[in-house]
Parts: structure tokens; C-alpha cells; sequence
């Protein structure tokens, strides 16, 4: 699997500027991120990557002392779902 890097308020793979997966996201205030995108490229789909991103940006949020309050709809599934990730929920 390709390694998930950190940009600008967003994790990828591939190139930053054209990535192949990506999850953004945006500060709501000093303890809150807003996950707002998911995007895994057809040639990467069905590899487990968008939930990769979302484990990534969980640990990310986790390891800040801060709360994600997601508007995409994948993020904000994948983290009710799994039960380690809802305590980082807003």
C-alpha cells in the first residue's frame, strides 16, 4: 500500500497537488477539525484506502487533543461506525 502523507490541511498519497486518495479537512476553532472531503482514485478503489485515510486522520485528531465534527459522508460514517474512533466525534 502507498504511504499516506500530510499536506496542507489534508492527508494523501501521491502527489499533493493531483493525489490519488485524499482526505481534507478544515479547523472549526482550536479544538475542532471539520473532515469535509474523501477521494480514492478508481485505480485505488477496493483496496480499504478511504478507510486507511480515515484511520490516518482519526490518529491525527486523537494525537492533537482535538474533535472532528465530519460533513463527508464517508468520514462521518466510517467513524460512527467504528467504535475506537467515536470518542473523537464533536
Amino acid at each position: 500500500m502507498a504511504d499516506i502523507k500530510k499536506g496542507d490541511h489534508k492527508f494523501y498519497i501521491g502527489d499533493e497537488q493531483d493525489p490519488k486518495a485524499e482526505i481534507t479537512y478544515q479547523d472549526i476553532d482550536a479544538n475542532t477539525l471539520n473532515v469535509d472531503h474523501t477521494y480514492v482514485s478508481e485505480e485505488l478503489r477496493g483496496e480499504g484506502i478511504g478507510g486507511k485515510l480515515v484511520e490516518k486522520m482519526v490518529n491525527f485528531a486523537q494525537d492533537e487533543g482535538k474533535k472532528i465534527d465530519p460533513t463527508c459522508p464517508y468520514a462521518k460514517k466510517k467513524i460512527e461506525e467504528t467504535s475506537a474512533y467515536r470518542d473523537v466525534l464533536a
